[in-house]
């Protein structure tokens, strides 16, 4: 079972590297232990925000993909 977000945000219709840089202005504003759940379609982003997720020492709780949709559920870690 996945947690509910604490917040979502869609960039569906954005490219490299937009979606990681609002993925990471948002986590910026959430707490430790927040779920952030991001909405992608460039499919650039699965790798992108994977990697900058591990990166930075986040958690990526899941990845899903539907269609051309991507959807990331990231927990804060610091």
């Amino acid at each position: 079972m996945t947690a509910s977000p604490t917040k979502a945000i869609d960039v569906r219709g954005l490219y490299c590297p937009e979606p990681v840089f609002r993925t990471k202005m948002e986590i910026e504003r959430l707490k430790i232990g927040d779920i952030l759940k991001v909405l992608a379609d460039d499919p650039e982003s699965e790798e992108d925000i994977s990697r900058w997720v591990n990166r930075s020492g986040h958690q990526l709780l899941s990845l899903n993909k539907s269609d051309k949709d991507l959807e990331f559920m990231i927990k804060k870690a610091k």
